[in-house]
């Protein structure tokens, strides 16, 4: 039987993890031009790194900050669906759900939705997203800090580091083979649109074409 302190020391574990994760971002970001209070303020504000690395990526590429939040956004989108997901297994009331709705996140969701009971369903969301709230946003901090005194990444070879850190940010949500199709549609989409369009386009469009298809898979009905 599983015990509220075990939900609490599995959803720390996962915290722990996921937060310090927030000082690649950090890096990454103010050496892609941004301020270490721009960076920090995107932590703060939107707390949600695949969409946090999209907006990097497209301003590090020279793209149009408004494309790069318009990724942001259509990436983040699918944070919606989860909050509606895990709605019943929590229970809050209006003003409560309210309050909590920044904190859903990937991993909140995925301590939450697994629960058999409501308070543990709770103990797990709550846990496990305030303990990445805290620890992102610091390591962000910390990471800006020294993204910020190193300069140039390109001195580094630290240029493709946006890719990596959406790449490994990626890759646990392709567990499923519908997973996969989606993110090589999508993919290939980017990448043929690359010589026909401005920086940061190309993402959005892919990413639109996969949320796409994500949801006329999802819709399905098996028979």
């Amino acid at each position: 039987m599983t015990t509220d302190r075990s939900v609490i020391v599995d959803s720390l574990g996962v915290g722990i993890a996921t937060g310090t994760y927030g000082a690649s971002f950090g890096a990454i970001s103010a050496t892609s031009g941004l301020s270490v209070l721009q960076t920090c303020l995107l932590s703060l504000l939107v707390f949600t790194g695949a969409s946090q690395f999209a907006f990097v990526g497209v301003i590090a590429s020279g793209g149009n900050p408004f494309a790069g939040a318009f990724t942001a956004i259509l990436l983040g989108s699918r944070n919606m669906f989860y909050g509606v997901s895990i709605a019943p297994k929590l229970g809050l009331d209006a003003r409560s759900r309210f309050a909590s709705a920044h904190l859903v996140i990937d991993e909140s969701t995925a301590m939450a939705v697994t629960r058999e009971t409501q308070r543990q369903a709770r103990l797990g969301f709550y846990w496990t997203g305030l303990s990445i709230f805290v620890l992102w946003n610091l390591f962000t901090f910390l990471g800006a800090l020294a993204g910020n005194a190193i300069g140039d990444p390109r001195t580094y070879g630290l240029d493709a580091a946006v890719g990596a850190a959406f790449l490994g940010l990626l890759w646990p949500r392709l567990a499923t083979w519908q997973g996969r199709m989606v993110a090589l549609i999508g993919s290939a989409v980017a990448l043929g649109l690359v010589p026909f369009t401005s920086a940061g386009m190309p993402i959005i469009i892919g990413g639109a074409v996969a949320v796409l298809i994500g949801m006329l898979w999802g819709s399905r009905k098996p028979s």
